[in-house]
């Protein structure tokens, strides 16, 4: 079973403040079938990275290629200058670019997304635009509607810069902000975090930019009726993209999500792509696609004829 390279895309406008020309970087795992015309992009949470992936990417490979990204300030992924732009609207532009560059390599390339909560926000974005021909769509715990009280809770940790003596310890505080995944083995808790860690000095750090939370941080601090006026314009902008959206479209959720209600799962799948909704017992915000279960769910809906 092969192993992923690491490739860069040069992304961005040189004339815009926000996206200057940088470098993305992504995760390619290529297809065991020589001949496959077909390839996943898979897109992680707000504060993760590419590697999340592997698990899913080695049950998918021996059908089709895998690329994972990391989002730009994440992972090996340039930072951005102005933290006001780690954003959706800039995310998806730089994963438009690398749909087109694979679609100028390859022309009949049938292109699946798959997005864990940010990133499916990201893959709702671009599945609403025709041109891209995104084939089918997963979201992995998330829709248009975004839980008040899990933006509070993600903004008690994201974007804080905290060191630590040990990997292990690292780990540790890992695990202690995600206990929504669910139940992990301590070796899966140590895959999980491991590709998070860069050490440097004697110290372990989290490796990623930590003013991609300034946009959030601006968010939740606005004043209750702006902020409300704010959640409101967004959610009405998300169902316009989600209503726009013609792909088969799969939607994964934790049952004891606090992002994801089981009200706007019901909508979901009354609108739009009508997504199928599946469930997990036992996991909040968000599944990792570890589990075998989690993994078949994905793998079935995306390999299937």
């Amino acid at each position: 079973m092969s192993e992923p390279a690491l490739q860069f895309l040069n992304v961005g406008d040189p004339v815009a403040t926000t996206s200057a020309a940088r470098r993305m970087a992504y995760w390619d795992w290529p297809a065991e079938a020589t001949d496959s015309a077909h390839v996943v992009i898979c897109v992680h949470g707000l504060s993760r990275q590419g590697r999340d992936f592997d698990a899913l990417a080695r049950q998918l490979q021996h059908r089709c290629r895998v690329i994972a990204v990391d989002v730009a300030g994440r992972g090996h992924s340039d930072w951005l200058a102005d933290p006001m732009g780690y954003q959706v609207p800039t995310y998806a532009a730089d994963l438009a670019a690398l749909i087109i560059h694979l679609r100028s390599v390859q022309p009949a390339l049938a292109i699946d997304w798959v997005g864990t909560s940010m990133g499916g926000l990201i893959g709702m974005a671009l599945a609403a635009v025709p041109a891209l021909g995104l084939r089918r769509l997963v979201l992995n715990d998330v829709g248009p509607v975004l839980q008040w009280e899990a933006l509070q809770r993600i903004g008690t940790y994201l974007g804080h810069n905290p060191s630590f003596d040990s990997e292990q310890s690292a780990c540790d505080y890992l695990a202690s902000i995600s206990t929504g995944f669910g139940p992990h083995t301590p070796e899966q808790w140590r895959a999980l975090s491991r590709p998070l860690l860069r050490e440097r000095e004697g110290r372990w750090w989290l490796h990623y930019d930590p003013a991609i939370a300034v946009p959030l941080r601006a968010m939740l601090a606005a004043e209750p009726q702006a902020a409300q006026q704010s959640v409101r314009d967004g959610e009405a902008r998300l169902w316009g993209l989600f209503d726009r959206i013609t792909a088969p479209t799969l939607l994964l959720r934790g049952a004891e999500s606090d992002l994801l209600t089981t009200q706007t799962a019901e909508r979901m799948a009354e609108r739009g792509p009508r997504a199928r909704c599946v469930s997990f017992s036992g996991v909040g915000h968000a599944p990792t696609l570890i589990a075998a279960d989690q993994r078949a769910a994905v793998s079935d809906f995306l390999l299937a004829d």
